[in-house]
C-alpha cells in the first residue's frame, strides 16, 4: 500500500478492499471506490463537494 497523497483538499486512501477513495479531512469517504490510485487522484484534482466537505475549510468568497 503507498503513502497517503493530499489532492485538492482530500485524501486519497486504499482501504481494506484495495479500492482507493477520496476521503475528507473529517475521515468520511466522499468519492469512490476508483480501481487505481492514479484514477482517484485525477477525479480530486477536479472534484467539488457540494455538500461541503472539503469546501467548508476554504475561505469564502467575497
Amino acid at each position: 500500500m503507498s503513502a497517503t497523497k493530499s489532492v485538492n483538499g482530500y485524501q486519497i486512501k486504499q482501504l481494506k478492499d484495495g479500492q482507493w477513495w477520496l476521503v475528507s479531512a473529517q475521515g468520511e469517504n466522499v468519492a469512490g471506490p476508483f480501481a487505481s490510485e492514479a484514477m482517484a487522484v485525477e477525479v480530486a484534482s477536479v472534484f467539488e463537494d457540494s455538500a461541503g466537505h472539503a469546501s467548508a475549510r476554504r475561505s469564502p468568497k467575497s
